[in-house]
């Protein structure tokens, strides 16, 4: 009887949160284009433009977000009345420049975003906040649906293939995977690589228990290069989409400035989350939150990056490792509580955000062999550098064959190097335990994760820890509309 109640008044508020948002919206989506510009200091948002495009693929029943992950969130109002409608967190590229070292000397750079929403029924204010700002609000913009400035124009040519879709947009998860760098003779290899990456997501938890609430489309706009570019290596290619290692001086992580481009052929389907998927050999890939993730399709590691970086991008997971070096700075301040469910600065152990998870035996911290942990890890980070300098080197002047052997030899270190540290692991009394332990979030002391490994740890497939795959099962219920919270 208790969970016939329950699926009762479920069904109501669901049908009372339909009926609010067929009050307000229309079933079409809002793209609104803007610049974000600035340094670590200063930030500024400018209109760009207005476009209506396809169907609403987010969720009609809950459109404000429940979450509060993302250091900036985007709110739409009514103007008449002032009442809330619509709200959505995420991140940016920007937001990741300003805690760079150029950012910090004060060099201001401009970057292209885009945030979709239902397509209004009458005029909204939308606004766009940086969480635990005072200052309000850093832009404010009146949108009037009859304007006659809002865009209305087809999407970029490209070729559409529908691989899971069990549900309708939305009813479910939609994920778009977006393909890079492969040319009009490699649409049938694009197509294989849908397959094979769906196909490995879904029989992943906790996405395999979903997959009814998941749907995944892929969207190909032929390059006319294979690839993408490779800035130390000297390798620069014409491409769609624009995909560049190096992003933020960051040997590996790789990214696109081009937004425009990355939106235009992604309005070929409706879709929740984007993820570009690179035709590209080399180990490489990044994740933002709400905006794209991407991954390198060629790679021994695909497999594992193209489910580590969806976890950043998807449901606002948070790199758990530590000893690697990125071009960040200050992602996570000091003395601060993170935004990311799977991280925490433990400031307060009884309020650990995943306590309900912990064993009463556990203490917090919880302890591990950390110490001779980093004394290994330490010394790969610092032999992988010098590799990569090297490797980066000899492609430059020109030595291919000697540039192939060299990453050849790489990618066995690397093999090597993580079975030493998964056994390593392995051995520890509090592997599988949830905990807090030390090490987290590219910060080595005051950052902690919740279990010694993960997929957000440590490089390989793997299951999520227990927090992460709720925060993931938590996020596809959100866009399938079935969350209760």
């Amino acid at each position: 009887m208790r969970i016939l109640i329950s699926i009762v008044l479920f069904s109501a508020s669901s049908i009372a949160g339909a009926s609010s948002f067929d009050a307000h919206f229309e079933d079409a989506t809002l793209r609104i284009d803007y610049y974000r510009s600035g340094d670590a200091e200063a930030e500024s948002v400018t209109f760009d433009r207005a476009l209506r495009q396809g169907i609403w693929a987010g969720p009609k029943t809950q459109t404000l977000d429940p979450f509060d992950y993302g250091r900036s969130i985007v709110r739409v109002f009514d103007t008449k009345t002032g009442e809330e409608l619509f709200s959505k967190g995420l991140d940016s590229y920007f937001g990741e420049y300003r805690t760079t070292g150029p950012a910090h000397e004060g060099q201001s750079r401009t970057y292209h975003e885009s945030v979709l929403l239902p397509f209004p029924k009458h005029a909204i204010r939308v606004t766009i906040d940086i969480r635990g700002s005072e200052s309000g609000p850093l832009v404010g913009w009146k949108i009037d649906p009859e304007d006659i400035a809002i865009a209305s124009e087809k999407p970029a040519s490209a070729l559409v293939f529908n691989h899971h879709v069990p549900a309708l947009p939305q009813n479910c998860l939609d994920i778009a995977f977006l393909g890079e760098g492969y040319t009009s003779r490699d649409v049938g290899i694009f197509k294989e690589d849908l397959e094979r990456f769906a196909d490995l997501m879904l029989e992943h938890e906790p996405y395999r228990s979903m997959k009814d609430a998941i749907c995944i489309r892929g969207v190909v706009a032929p390059s006319p290069d294979t690839g993408c570019d490779e800035p130390t290596r000297g390798h620069w290619n014409r491409t769609v989409l624009g995909a560049s290692f190096n992003a933020l001086g960051s040997e590996r992580y790789l990214l696109t400035e081009d937004n425009r481009a990355l939106r235009d052929i992604a309005a070929n389907v409706p879709y929740d989350a984007l993820i570009v998927m690179v035709n590209h050999k080399r180990y490489g890939g990044g994740g933002i939150y709400n905006l794209f993730c991407t991954f390198t399709a060629r790679n021994r590691w695909s497999s594992y990056l193209v489910l580590h970086e969806f976890g950043h991008s998807f449901a606002g997971l948070a790199d758990e490792y530590y000893t690697s070096s990125v071009a960040y700075e200050d992602l996570h301040p000091p003395d601060s509580e993170p935004v990311a469910p799977n991280v925490t600065a433990l400031l307060d152990p009884s309020g650990l955000k995943w306590l309900d998870l912990v064993d009463d035996t556990t203490p917090l911290p919880t302890p591990w062999r950390k110490t001779e942990y980093d004394r290994l890890d330490l010394a790969y980070q610092a032999e992988r550098e010098k590799r990569n300098q090297a490797i980066a080197e000899a492609s430059r002047g020109g030595r291919a064959a000697e540039a192939a052997q060299m990453e050849a030899d790489a990618e066995r270190l690397a093999a090597g190097h993580g079975k030493r540290m998964k056994a390593f692991l392995a051995k520890s009394p509090m592997i599988g335990k949830v905990g807090a332990f030390e090490g987290a979030g590219y910060a080595a002391k005051g950052l902690y994760r919740p279990t010694l490994d993960c997929l957000m740890f440590s490089r390989g497939i793997q299951p999520f820890c227990p927090v992460c795959s709720e925060a993931v099962a938590e996020m596809v219920q959100r866009y399938a509309g079935t969350l209760e919270r």
